[in-house]
């Protein structure tokens, strides 16, 4: 992404005395919920002496899930300035179980960037979004962690020796590296997948030096670039010694298993709030939820800890609204109080189905002096749609704020746009401009199944069907002249030795024979009623089974299925991470499942289609979009190798997202 390709945008808050007076002097606010992301940025980035300039920030968010989004959209708003996301562990202390090295790397990588902001003032300060419940989780002190470690090209590097290191840093060994805190070796090669990269890392060795570091896809092991160097970050919270105590603990009998407190460190563990800067800067970003979900997370810890063991490895709720009450110098909220300040915004919903349509849509922001801005995951799809422009005029944010309103274009991937009327300012995410669905594509009139189009598709000895005679079989073509007149004739050979002559300009009139079973089936005879007598049995099960058909889809109408909500900003992110361009085809079937999920009547689609045509991507994100909407997803294979090969491909594109990804085959045991 460019950097500081929507920064420019934040210096509207300053326009707004309002905006102004909340970055420079602090308070409670209310803020649309669509237009939240843009204000923390605002406070943190668009007002000159704003109480958060320069300084390292915090924005507390309710849950992960909230905290994850707003991250994501601050990193746009706010690039190159780093923005980093820092969890919850997903796993409870009291369960003896330690956290997927997934989050341990965002965890660290959180952290460890507001550690060395502090002991580097010339970089730009990071800003870190964290959870109420991340909040509440006490924290290892970081010099329990394992040591990490830089590979750099040209360093020796003793294979052994860095399996030994790996393993140590909480990396588990396998045969072929799939997910974050996995390390692989095969001869000369040594495959490592960071817990603090997107991406993973094969080392290449010419005898013991690093002779290359490469990137690469776990999926299809294609190389993604090379680099000079990488840190392996630690894939676990704790040092070895202090991990191995709590893994025997967890395979004891519950009623023999240790207390937790008892096998780790617990003295040296401290509160999130306390191993940060004091001096950060802290901002909390929606007010209402973090006191309810404080509330619940220490519910969920009492039932498990004695209250006075608790405090232990958890902070109590009264003790982070304290820190908070002193230190969050910025609140907002969604609900609408008794805050003096106010920054209202409506959703950016353009929902138009063409370029054509959005058009005026966009004009009428303009002529009302908006500054309106469209962000475009691609650039090329915005480089083609300002070709495109009739009436208007785009140009792309270059750094500089616009001297004037106009239409501009932006390289972003944001969840949810705004317009805002206090700020004059309307910001539309591409998927929010156009809702395209998929359009009916009309059927050839007249067609029917087997229907002929042409000579060509006639072979001597092919069985067709003659609408008025019955079943022939074609014996080839002829010329004859009949009244004076010359033309060609369809040979129709009957049963018997009964021959019709059909003009080839009558060819509508017969159908190839499209039975099941490959035999030869019996000819009709010429001036008989067997063929009357069909087609009326045939007319009248037709008759029924239209009427059984009518029945069957008036009671699929007639009963309510689950009604699956619109695409979330996950299912967005995760579709524009697929690393190819889907088809119209694929592109059709997709919009048409969603579809088909998000109305109320029961689903009943099939898609068909050749191997290597797109199926799985289909499948995919409609499992994506179910489970996304709480809902477990089983997906059929019929085959063991096809299950392992699904398996493989649902894990590489769903690593990122909490969801639980497993496999049943034959080759799987019960207790797994």
């Amino acid at each position: 992404m460019p950097a500081m390709a929507l920064r420019p945008l934040l210096r509207h808050l300053a326009d707004s005395p309002d905006g102004a007076a909340l970055a420079r002097d602090g308070g409670r606010a209310f803020v649309s919920a669509s237009l939240r992301p843009y204000l923390v940025a605002a406070v943190l980035d668009g007002v000159d002496g704003a109480l958060a300039a320069g300084r390292s920030a915090l924005v507390v968010a309710g849950d992960d899930r909230q905290a994850r989004d707003l991250a994501a959209d601050l990193h746009h708003w706010l690039a190159p300035r780093p923005v980093r996301f820092y969890p919850s562990r997903g796993v409870a202390y009291e369960s003896h179980l330690a956290p997927p090295p997934h989050l341990v790397g965002l965890r660290v990588a959180a952290l460890d960037a507001l550690l060395e902001a502090a002991e580097d003032p010339a970089s730009e300060p990071p800003v870190v979004v964290v959870s109420a419940v991340a909040l509440s989780e006490k924290v290892p002190d970081p010099a329990l962690r394992p040591h990490s470690f830089t590979l750099r090209v040209g360093d020796l590097l003793d294979l052994d020796d860095a399996a030994g290191d790996l393993v140590a840093a909480g990396y588990e060994r396998v045969d072929q590296v799939e997910d974050r805190g996995q390390f692989a070796i095969r001869g000369g090669l040594l495959d490592v997948y960071p817990a603090t990269e997107d991406r993973a890392i094969r080392v290449d060795m010419f005898d013991i030096e690093i002779e290359a570091l490469r990137w690469f896809s776990t999926f299809t092991q294609r190389s993604l670039g090379e680099t000079d160097s990488v840190e392996i970050a630690p894939a676990a919270e704790l040092a070895a010694e202090h991990r191995e105590m709590a893994e025997i603990g967890a395979l004891e009998d519950a009623e023999s298993r240790p207390d937790v407190a008892e096998l780790l460190p617990v003295d040296r563990f401290q509160s999130f709030l306390d191993l940060a800067p004091a001096d950060a800067a802290m901002i909390v970003a929606a007010e209402e939820e973090v006191g309810p979900a404080l509330a619940d997370h220490w519910q969920d810890v009492c039932a498990a800890f004695h209250d006075e063991d608790a405090h232990h490895l958890y902070v109590r709720p009264d003790e982070i609204t304290a820190a908070l009450d002193v230190r969050a110098r910025i609140r907002l909220s969604s609900i609408s109080a008794d805050q003096e300040i106010e920054f209202r915004a409506q959703a950016a919903d353009l929902a138009a189905r063409s370029l054509k349509e959005a058009e005026p849509e966009l004009e009428k922001l303009l002529r009302s002096e908006y500054q309106t801005v469209v962000a475009w995951p691609r650039r090329g799809d915005g480089e083609r749609a300002a070709y495109n422009l009739a009436r208007l005029r785009a140009t792309w944010l270059d750094g500089q704020r616009p001297a004037r309103p106009e239409l501009t274009f932006a390289q972003a991937s944001l969840r949810d746009g705004f317009v805002a009327a206090g700020l004059k300012l309307a910001v539309i995410p591409e998927h929010r401009l156009f809702r395209r669905r998929r359009a009916e594509r009309p059927r050839p009139a007249g067609r029917r199944r087997g229907a002929l189009r042409s000579f060509a598709d006639l072979r001597t000895g092919d069985i067709v069907v003659h609408e008025d005679h019955g079943l022939a079989e074609f014996a080839g073509f002829e010329t004859k002249t009949v009244g004076g007149v010359t033309r060609d004739y369809l040979e129709l050979q009957f049963a018997g030795t009964d021959r019709v002559f059909m003009p080839v300009d009558q060819l509508a009139k017969i159908s190839r024979y499209v039975g099941a079973g490959g035999t030869h089936p019996p000819l009709s005879k010429l001036g008989g009623k067997s063929w009357q007598t069909m087609k009326a049995r045939a007319r009248r099960a037709a008759h029924e089974l239209a009427g059984e058909l009518l029945n069957l889809y008036a009671e699929r109408r007639r009963r309510v299925g689950h009604a699956f909500a619109e695409d979330s900003a996950w299912l967005r992110e995760f579709e524009a991470a697929f690393p190819w361009q889907e088809t119209p085809d694929q592109r059709d079937a997709i919009d048409v499942v969603k579809a088909d999920m998000e109305r109320a009547q029961p689903m009943d689609r099939l898609i068909c289609g050749d191997v290597g045509y797109g199926k799985t991507e289909v499948a995919l994100r409609a499992a994506f979009k179910a489970a996304d909407d709480g809902k477990q997803v089983l997906v059929l294979a019929p085959t063991t190798i096809l299950v392992q090969q699904h398996y493989g491909t649902f894990s590489e594109r769903l690593k990122d997202y909490p969801f639980t990804i497993e496999h049943v085959s034959r080759f799987r045991t019960p207790k797994h």
